[in-house]
């Protein structure tokens, strides 16, 4: 019994080496760009994504939006859904084309921010969000670069949106 715990106990703390090790060696940073097209128009698409305050009414993974004081005149808010509480602020807008947020990394192991691109497209908009992101801790960047991947947020994102405007989704991705 006593050789089990131990094979176990020495397992569990190689893999913790190796992950950590692999994690250690990937970059802090990355950029994953992903692209779908809608039947609404780009205001229409512009206009969902930009109003965060609505999100959780098409966004299963965001049960509320919580309100922060402006940072340096921006608008800041607060999304709070199933993977926790994540602050994020209005970096620039250009309607109806472009988007950035920006999220608030201070003590979080990840930060970076989610640039939206809409462009006119035959009978509808293409959405393209790219994800410049940052993961800090080694272990994090381990899942975050092959167990979740860098696109499956803004592809969960794309396929909500999709939902909200009645779309069957096919979204690419771009890099």
């Amino acid at each position: 019994m006593k050789r089990i715990v131990l094979g176990v106990l020495i397992f569990a703390v190689v893999l913790f080496a190796i992950v950590f090790g692999v994690g250690l060696s990937l970059p802090v940073d990355h950029v994953a760009s992903v692209r779908a097209t809608f039947s609404a128009s780009a205001e229409d698409v512009f206009e969902a994504v930009s109003d965060y305050q609505r999100h959780p009414d098409w966004r299963p993974s965001v049960d509320r939006i919580e309100k922060l004081p402006p940072r340096d005149g921006r608008e800041a808010w607060q999304e709070v859904g199933s993977t926790g509480p994540l602050p994020m602020e209005l970096t620039e807008s250009d309607p109806p084309t472009r988007l950035v947020t920006t999220i608030l990394s201070d003590g979080m192991p990840f930060g970076g921010r989610w640039i939206y691109e809409v462009e006119p497209a035959p009978g509808g908009a293409t959405l393209m969000i790219t994800e410049e992101g940052e993961v800090y801790n080694p272990i994090f960047r381990f899942v975050s670069r092959f167990i979740m991947g860098h696109h499956r947020t803004a592809k969960t994102f794309l396929q909500d949106l999709g939902r909200k405007f009645g779309d069957e989704m096919t979204v690419e991705v771009v890099r």
